[in-house]
């Protein structure tokens, strides 16, 4: 774990007691169930909230002197550990790096146009063969893209009806001899 404020927890470690500031200690029991649900609120990670709450904690140990109006130490606690978590959000770690050349994906290459035309041209005959309520419900789910339940609303169904329709549809697709080279 990195430490956040170096400078704090030098300070604090040459404080000759750790119970200086018997004050501390008592706000710190009373306060601190409050202070870590605000920490809560400023990390995803639980963990995290701990370690931003003792080091705005620590820098609140280091300042308790210069603290003039110790009624709003909840105010001043929560500034360090706004300032502190915005620290850590500036010094994150940058995972993406700018180079020269964007890596790009490699490009499937295009089939010839004239074939595409022809498998279109195949798959629309082999539709066209298709009971004129199959063809409907083939066309609007996979052409029109709607769901099992729109195609229901749209020919007044039920979506059992679509469904064995359409897989019979598909199957009749499957056996078409005219769509055989494909697969």
């Amino acid at each position: 774990m990195v430490t956040v404020c170096t400078s704090a927890s030098k300070a604090a470690t040459r404080t000759t007691s750790p119970s200086a500031y018997p004050s501390f200690a008592s706000y710190v029991r009373a306060r601190q169930l409050v202070l870590l649900r605000t920490a809560r609120s400023l990390t995803a990670n639980p963990s995290d909230a701990e370690d931003l709450l003792q080091t705005a904690l620590t820098k609140t140990y280091v300042a308790w002197d210069r603290i003039e109006d110790h009624r709003a130490l909840d105010g001043y606690v929560r500034r360090a550990l706004l300032n502190t978590r915005t620290s850590q959000w500036r010094k994150r770690k940058v995972d993406e790096f700018a180079c020269d050349e964007l890596p790009e994906p490699e490009t499937v290459p295009a089939g010839d146009p004239a074939e595409q035309q022809a498998l279109h041209d195949a798959m629309w005959r082999a539709i066209m063969k298709l009971p004129a309520r199959q063809r409907a419900m083939v066309v609007l789910r996979y052409y029109e893209d709607l769901s099992e339940a729109q195609t229901a609303e749209v020919l007044g169904v039920s979506i059992g009806t679509v469904k064995s329709a359409v897989s019979r549809a598909l199957g009749k697709l499957r056996e078409d001899p005219e769509l055989t080279p494909v697969r």
